[in-house]
């Protein structure tokens, strides 16, 4: 036991110790692709249209007429302290932006990544368990179509069905004007507000918001769970445990069920932390199909206003995001599975 704990703790350290390189890495990538951008960055985000005079005033308090290894290191220093950047834009705070809307981010990824689960894994038990036959041809194709199906695509398909056509839910924003106006906010997270203050109209009325885009987003990724858990359960059903357990009469569906699903569950545990990164990059495209208010709507605007600043502090929030899960799958892997402690 004691051996054991040592190696998970020795798992860990040497992961923790494998971050700090790694978003010393991404901070630099985001430095050197932010300045190889062409053109001055305060010229663009004001469009040219500020007199020499203003940019240059703005360009000398920005520093970016400051030496190159100069603007790196006032950098690296301001993100360790927590200070991601000022828009040039709109004068607004990075970790403002992130608070206010990385709250929507976080609420539309947790609940896409719910429906993807809810859906890719069932879906992937089913076809592993009725290998080639016909349902898990079925399965097999409905996984390969909504994982190459782009994902405003289907967003604009669900918003003509079920908004324009059929009229069940709403296409656009996180909440009625009036729900916003009236709520009171603690969290930024709308359905954890309402539920905060018992109020359970505005909590469904946010719910129903959250329907089409989530929905869209998780099945978009249902489709790389549906592949995983079934190879997984075709290959742990032909393991040796699997067939001892057969020899000694136990039911195929406990054998399944118990046994072969606990066991292909594991992969999935590990490919979430992957997951993540892609569904932070799926959240931008489907947070500007149904104007969601999250990150990842915030950083088209400010792409599209040409605001580097911007877009480098909140490229460089992802980052840290994506990090941060990839450590935390790693331990929950490291504490299920022991064997990722020796790899």
């Amino acid at each position: 036991m004691a051996a054991s704990g040592s190696s998970l703790k020795s798992y860990l350290l040497v992961r923790i110790a494998m971050v700090i390189p790694t978003i010393l890495i991404l901070l630099t990538l985001v430095f050197l692709l932010m300045r190889v951008a062409p053109g001055n960055p305060v010229t663009a985000a004001l469009g040219g249209h500020a007199p020499p005079a203003v940019i240059k005033e703005l360009t000398h308090q920005l520093g970016y007429d400051r030496p190159l290894y100069q603007q790196f290191g006032l950098y690296v220093w301001h993100i360790l302290h927590g200070n991601f950047g000022t828009t040039i834009t709109d004068k607004r705070q990075v970790t403002e932006i992130i608070l206010q809307n990385g709250a929507a981010t976080l609420e539309l990824t947790v609940a896409a990544m719910i429906v993807a689960l809810l859906v890719g894994v069932p879906i992937g038990l089913l076809a592993g368990r009725f290998r080639d036959r016909p349902v898990d041809a079925v399965t097999r194709l409905f996984g390969v179509v909504m994982y190459a199906m782009p994902v405003f695509v289907l967003g604009l398909l669900a918003q003509i069905l079920f908004g324009s056509i059929l009229n069940w839910l709403p296409i656009s924003g996180q909440a009625s004007p009036l729900t916003t106006a009236l709520m009171t906010t603690h969290t930024n997270i709308l359905l954890m507000d309402a539920v905060i203050d018992g109020n359970w109209p505005a909590f469904w009325d946010v719910f129903d918001h959250l329907i089409l885009p989530a929905t869209t987003l998780g099945l978009v990724f249902a489709g790389v769970f549906i592949r995983l858990v079934r190879v997984n359960v075709i290959r742990t059903l032909k393991d040796d445990y699997i067939e001892a357990a057969r020899a000694r009469g136990i039911r195929e569906r406990a054998v399944v069920y118990r046994h072969a699903f606990r066991n292909a569950l594991v992969p999935v545990i590990t490919v979430i932390g992957l997951e993540v990164a892609l569904l932070m990059g799926g959240a931008v495209l489907t947070e500007t199909t149904f104007n969601w208010p999250g990150i990842g709507h915030a950083l088209y605007i400010y792409l599209e206003n040409r605001d580097y600043a911007a877009v480098q502090g909140i490229v460089i929030v992802f980052g840290l995001v994506v990090v941060a899960s990839s450590l935390v799958v790693d331990f929950i892997s490291a504490l299920i599975d022991p064997r990722m402690r020796y790899k």
